[in-house]
């Protein structure tokens, strides 16, 4: 899906069926076309580690749920991708 839409910003649960957010993330940022998209975990897993993690994966941004909407819109128009905002 991403490839078919190009979008500028990926918000991500970690917790996911099969592979989880962290192996998405990675796959995602790994590939030439798709490394430049911000990814934003929005995440119940909120630890230093979840957030050490995270930025290992390659998100951009660690949300944990509940996020508020005025945190989630700034992580999501940060400048600069690869710039961590966690």
């Amino acid at each position: 899906m991403a490839l078919e839409h190009k979008p500028q910003v990926i918000v991500l649960d970690i917790g996911l069926p099969g592979a989880d957010g962290y192996e998405l993330a990675r796959m995602l940022k790994q590939h030439p076309q798709l490394r430049h998209i911000r990814l934003v975990a929005h995440t119940g897993y909120g630890s230093p580690e979840d957030r050490r993690r995270a930025l290992e994966a390659g998100f951009d941004a660690h949300l944990v749920k509940p996020a508020e909407l005025e945190d989630l819109e700034r992580r999501c128009a940060a400048s600069a991708p690869g710039r961590p905002l966690l």
